[in-house]
């Protein structure tokens, strides 16, 4: 097979996986995140590797609506508080430093929903809600749930749902993309 013929093949394999996750998320999960995203005076994400990258990816989306968003980890980062929501990922539901950041926002009584593939990890005991992604986490090195390498289809679908969220959110607002410009980096 040559190079080209590869690559489709496995841009098609990536997004059946995909679909095939869609098609077991429960929407009940999704409409909890959603309605805690709006009642939260402020959201605070947190996941290591690329799972981290998938949630900075939708806290960018979720300022551009009008939320105050923190990446926990930077700098100006404040104290996360009752009333404030961290939405966490892990595939695993084992990262210790999310572990670590679940149960400081607990203890402040704080809202926890967490994305992760083991609904009975650890992380997902913590989380008040959790949105259960039915993929293979990183250490799984089995080809009955994905043929990609290690967490990769749970960090797409992780990104996936959240771009869900994020164009519910944005429909429900009634704002047009032309209100959400204005928010958009002018220092890049």
């Amino acid at each position: 097979m040559n190079t080209d013929t590869l690559t489709n093949t496995n841009l098609l394999t990536i997004l059946e996986e995909n679909r095939q996750v869609a098609n077991q998320i429960n929407p009940q999960q999704i409409k909890i995140l959603v309605h805690e995203i709006k009642a939260a005076k402020r959201i605070f994400v947190m996941a290591a590797g690329r799972s981290g990258l998938a949630l900075k990816m939708a806290a960018m989306r979720f300022m551009h609506l009008g939320y105050t968003v923190f990446i926990v980890g930077e700098t100006n980062t404040p104290a996360i508080l009752k009333g404030d929501l961290l939405l966490l990922a892990s595939g695993s539901g084992t990262t210790a430093s999310v572990l670590s950041s679940a149960e400081k926002a607990r203890s402040q009584q704080a809202t926890v929903i967490a994305i992760t593939a083991d609904g009975e990890s650890k992380l997902a005991v913590l989380a008040d809600t959790i949105v259960l992604v039915n993929a293979a986490t990183k250490t799984d090195f089995g080809i009955s749930v994905s043929t990609q390498y290690a967490g990769s289809l749970f960090e797409q679908f992780t990104l996936l749902v959240l771009e869900s969220v994020f164009m519910t959110l944005w429909q429900e607002s009634g704002l047009t993309k032309e209100d959400l410009w204005p928010k958009h980096a002018n220092l890049e």
